[in-house]
């Protein structure tokens, strides 16, 4: 199968195939233009990937353009988030980085342009008079008392704007455009208003600055974009996309195209609900691992592979629909299984004393990496008298449906020997403390001499050998699977979406372990280091793991 064959296919790569035949274009190129006023979210990774993925797959380009024009939101903490989002994620931009503010003397020029032309005009309504003048869906809306200012006195308003003239919100340019217009967007939209801000990029020298829609679409055609891919919220915009670019000189005309947005059950999207997540403190930061965010899946131990097969899975289409959870723990689960290597983690843990083992003996045992991947090669792994095993991986009487460790009955440790329980001892509350067990030495690798094979296998840390550990079990943020629907999101918070583990046994092959690096703690799930610790601290001692996603999806059956 030829490579253009593998390509997935969707109705904006069906456009991009008719345009290349037909010879109106010869060359595709997209954007992907952020607004740095918050951290990238999963949607955005489907909107990254899209606009990446065509640029790369067609031979084409594919600018990142920061839509820079509200400097109160803004931030260059989240510029840099962005740019580390796009990279982490497997792509690069074509050239530099690309801000709308390195347009404004232009935008300004063609906002000129648009009043000479009699089709713009600074308007002194305000912002309940403007509202009450628009009209509603049923109902159109009037003209402005200031519409009909002649060009020459809102060519001198506009430049008095610039100047800092007047107070924010005095007045605005608006497009004159329709006010009977069946659009809303096409009832004399603002395209440029006052804001005494610092910006990130231009400091102090504008007072006035552009709307996004004023902006984009010009911005497109500056940077000779041929396919501008927008979420479906734009669709209407999509008349005064054009209405601008037909009434401006210039030369490159981009066309829009619309696209369904992602929405993902048991997560919100909406910047403003992420921003009170992080206000509130109701999570420790953008990056937090219950966060939708790309830098939270990522510090949660998400690979970019996974995302963008999610993002491929999920496809492109113009139907607005919620995805499940499920499909996207799906496609990590399948990367991790292929290529996390194993380690062996006890979260509850109990001791395991093997009476008949000589008390000083320590035996280094070598266990794969990986069951079914050589490449990943082997560890050594400390066995002792004394382990811990999980508290929930012994019982004193049990069913056959038990597989774990019973007294009087036989199971493997993994990768050493079979052992048998004998006793065990209990605190004052009736917790079972210590278990006591025999093994027999000739079972290492083998099953026992007499032909009985042991029912279960449980995992194990040699109580000498073990490094403390935080585990962190992360799951959904919310408890219900459309928050966002919730009249108040705050009351379906789940209460039990971080548990932290502070007692934790884990192998010291993880003294070594790497930031973000997932590995599949044995029958637990999957984990990653926590990308906050330092170097400092981690030579001190101090191992903080992330549960990234568990082996199987549990959440599905504990919420039928």
């Amino acid at each position: 199968m030829s490579e253009t064959q593998n390509r997935p296919t969707n109705f904006i790569r069906q456009i991009i195939d008719a345009d290349l035949a037909s010879g109106k274009y010869s060359q595709i190129h997209t954007r992907f233009p952020p607004e740095p006023n918050g951290y990238l979210h999963i949607g955005h990774a489907k909107s990254i990937c899209l606009n990446f993925g065509i640029a790369e797959d067609y031979n084409g380009l594919c600018n990142l353009r920061f839509d820079d024009t509200n400097p109160e939101k803004e931030d260059i903490d989240y510029v840099n988030s962005i740019q580390e989002d796009v990279k982490w994620l497997g792509f690069q931009w074509a050239g530099d980085v690309h801000y709308s503010s390195d347009y404004f003397d232009q935008l300004y020029g063609y906002a000129v342009e648009l009043i000479e032309k009699g089709l713009a005009y600074v308007c002194f309504l305000n912002a309940e008079q403007t509202r009450e003048y628009r009209g509603t869906l049923k109902q159109p809306g009037k003209n402005s008392p200031y519409r009909d200012t002649s060009v020459a006195e809102n060519l001198a308003l506009f430049e008095k704007m610039r100047k800092g003239e007047f107070k924010e919100g005095e007045c605005a340019l608006r497009a004159k455009i329709d006010m009977a217009s069946s659009f809303m967007c096409m009832r004399d939209p603002v395209i440029y208003r006052i804001k005494f801000a610092h910006h990130h990029q231009t400091g102090d020298k504008w007072c006035i600055y552009p709307m996004y829609d004023f902006t984009h679409c010009i911005s497109d055609a500056i940077e000779g974009i041929t396919h501008s891919l927008c979420t479906l919220e734009f669709q209407d915009n999509r008349r005064l996309y054009d209405w601008v670019i037909e009434n401006i000189s210039i030369e490159h005309t981009p066309h829009q195209y619309e696209f369904s947005r992602l929405n993902l059950e048991y997560t919100v999207m909406s910047k403003r609900k992420l921003h009170t997540l992080v206000e509130e403190k109701i999570v420790s930061g953008w990056d937090d691992p219950r966060m939708p965010t790309i830098a939270a899946f990522r510090r949660r131990g998400f690979t970019p592979a996974s995302l963008r097969e999610f993002a491929k899975r999920i496809g492109v289409t113009k139907m607005d629909n919620t995805v499940e959870m499920s499909v996207l723990e799906a496609c990590i689960r399948e990367d991790l299984n292929d290529n996390a290597p194993r380690a062996m983690a006890v979260l509850a843990p109990i001791k395991l004393v093997i009476e008949n083992y000589p008390e000083n003996k320590v035996e280094e045992l070598t266990l794969k990496n990986h069951p079914s991947d050589e490449s990943q090669g082997t560890r050594i792994v400390p066995f002792s008298r004394e382990l811990y095993i999980e508290k929930e991986d012994f019982k004193e009487e049990a069913n056959k449906k038990y597989k774990r460790l019973v007294l009087g009955k036989a199971v493997r440790l993994r990768g050493a020997y079979v052992v048998t329980a004998t006793r065990c001892d209990k605190d004052e509350q009736g917790n079972i403390t210590t278990v006591y067990c025999t093994y027999d030495e000739k079972t290492l690798g083998k099953n026992p001499e007499d032909g009985t094979k042991p029912k279960g296998v449980i995992h194990w840390v040699s109580a000498e050998h073990a490094l403390n550990a935080e585990v962190r079990i992360y799951d959904r943020l919310f408890s219900v699977p459309n928050p966002a629907a919730a009249e108040d999101f705050h009351t379906v918070l789940n209460p039990d979406s971080l548990v932290v583990i502070e007692q934790a046994k884990v192998e010291p092959s993880l003294a070594n372990a790497e930031a973000e690096k997932a590995f599949q703690f044995e029958r637990q799930g999957y984990f990653c280091l926590d990308n906050k610790i330092s170097a400092q601290e981690k030579a001190a001692g101090k191992l903080v793991f992330n549960r990234t996603v568990g082996l199987r999806d549990t959440w599905a059956k504990m919420n039928k």
